[in-house]
């Protein structure tokens, strides 16, 4: 693959990589009973969080990941981990403080994906995808790693959506000239606008419903009906 364009600036990804381990340290702390989790437990969640989104965004696009390339990374994620960790008595009783986060961190690792997915040529609409799988990626990997459902593939607040847009944003902005760290700023902003309005509001996408097969040959009565 040829040379990038413009590259990702670091003092921008470990921006990314440090509000993503407070805000996954947030979370692995908020749970009690049999899923608690000890200090060690919420660093790795935190971390997870903080360099997940980038790690699928560079290997998707056949780089090799960015986060593993410099010790600042992993340091950088964990001190923000324990960071949240620490605080996070203080943050959850901030709930908007905590889905302004999110918003701002679902963004940011969205906007960087595509950035950096358009500074290596990548066609817009898998440029669109790696972002988006790039905003949202630490959090599936925390589900998974957690054993619960994960969030995206669930009825809920736009999450995906919301990246989807902003990286589009990005994406158009930059075929008519925009410069790449202006249209980064912007889809930002769109997409935690988006996240945090979906958020306040309760907007989802709408629920999948099974699907009701009719009878149609009447005279057979070879389709079966399926009731509730």
């Amino acid at each position: 693959m040829t040379e990038p364009l413009f590259t990702i600036p670091l003092w921008a990804d470990l921006l990314g990589v440090g509000l993503g381990g407070i805000q996954g340290a947030m979370f692995a702390s908020g749970f009690q009973g049999q899923r608690r989790l000890d200090w060690l437990g919420v660093a790795i969640i935190g971390v997870m969080i903080g360099m997940g989104g980038g790690l699928i965004r560079d290997l998707m696009m056949g780089q090799p990941p960015a986060t593993l390339q410099s010790d600042w990374y992993l340091v950088t994620a964990g001190g923000a981990a324990l960071f949240g960790m620490l605080l996070a008595g203080v943050f959850q009783r901030i709930n908007t403080f905590i889905v302004v986060l999110d918003a701002v961190v679902i963004g940011m690792f969205g906007a960087f994906g595509v950035s950096k997915a358009i500074a290596f040529g990548i066609p817009p609409v898998p440029a669109v995808f790696i972002g988006v799988c790039a905003a949202v990626g630490g959090s599936m990997l925390r589900d998974a790693l957690m054993g619960l459902p994960v969030a995206i593939m669930h009825v809920g607040s736009l999450y995906a959506v919301a990246a989807g847009v902003g990286c589009t944003a990005i994406v158009v902005m930059h075929a008519f000239g925009v410069a790449i760290s202006l249209a980064a700023v912007i889809g930002i902003i769109v997409t935690a606008v988006i996240r945090v309005l979906a958020v306040l509001f309760d907007v989802s996408l709408p629920e999948q419903r099974r699907l009701y097969r009719r009878k149609v040959a009447t005279e057979t009565g070879m389709v079966p009906i399926i009731e509730s």
